[in-house]
């Protein structure tokens, strides 16, 4: 018989986690003095404490590991058990990349728009690429296109790839029942219920960079349309603001921090 400490250096499990396996019925001592309260453990336990500890290693649950310990080491169900924890694992690797994944793009996000140098009182032109993009078309007001956002987020989940936006296809102000489309790109057209996938046209269009709350867009728009006049210009709906920074999921921000690009397609 091996008391606590003793069997503790012997399997290399610390004092403390040789009485939570006890506490969960894992590894029982073979004699509690009961005046003392003292634990003692037999010779015939050092395997499955270290049984206990290399699967603890494989991360297998408490729950798991009481059943394992059940069964003889030839049966088959140990395979079966093993296997499965094995891809249990996989799918959470292939999670954890995801979430990788959609943290790199995040931080990628929030350093392109902490880093903006465009000043907001310029105009500029430039040419948009065609992209593949996941839509909801909504009718409605315009802050109700947070719910559209959420939607696309949650069924299109890993194959997002871009900053949302938002397409307008009316060519004046409505305040309750604006026709406008909720929008993220994406990197491979896939099926999900409610939301349209397809290619989103390029082209010509001019560009002005809106620093601060939406509510506050009206002299950024004026701005950008007196451009368009001037250059005589025709606007091709429907037309875009793209929210380059703005409330996140996480952190919601200072509206005065905002940065959206409203984007006229011209011909």
């Amino acid at each position: 018989m091996f008391a606590i400490g003793e069997f503790s250096k012997i399997t290399q499990l610390t004092v403390k986690t040789l009485r939570f396996y006890h506490e969960e019925g894992l590894l029982v001592p073979s004699f509690i003095d009961p005046q003392t309260g003292y634990r003692y453990y037999h010779e015939n336990q050092i395997e499955t404490a270290r049984s206990i500890a290399h699967l603890r290693g494989l991360e297998f649950p408490l729950d798991q590991i009481r059943t394992i310990l059940t069964m003889k080491r030839e049966d088959e169900q140990l395979l079966e058990a093993l296997a499965a924890h094995q891809a249990a694992l996989q799918q959470k690797i292939t999670r954890f990349k995801d979430i990788v994944r959609s943290l790199d793009q995040f931080i990628a996000e929030e350093r392109k728009a902490r880093t903006m140098t465009l000043s907001t009182a310029d105009v500029q032109e430039k040419v948009l690429e065609p992209m593949l993009i996941a839509g909801i078309r909504m009718k409605g007001k315009y802050q109700e296109c947070g719910q559209g956002f959420g939607q696309i987020g949650r069924k299109m989940g890993r194959h997002l790839a871009g900053t949302p936006f938002l397409l307008h296809y009316d060519s004046e102000y409505k305040e309750n029942d604006a026709d406008f489309e909720a929008c993220i790109p994406v990197k491979k057209a896939v099926t999900a219920e409610g939301i349209t996938v397809r290619e989103l046209p390029g082209g010509k269009c001019v560009a002005l960079l809106h620093k601060g709350p939406y509510d506050q867009m009206g002299p950024s728009y004026a701005r950008i349309l007196k451009y368009v006049q001037e250059k005589g210009y025709q606007v091709t709906l429907p037309t875009r603001e793209v929210y380059l920074k703005g409330p996140g999921m996480i952190f919601k921000g200072n509206p005065q921090n905002y940065l959206t690009e409203i984007q006229f397609p011209i011909s």
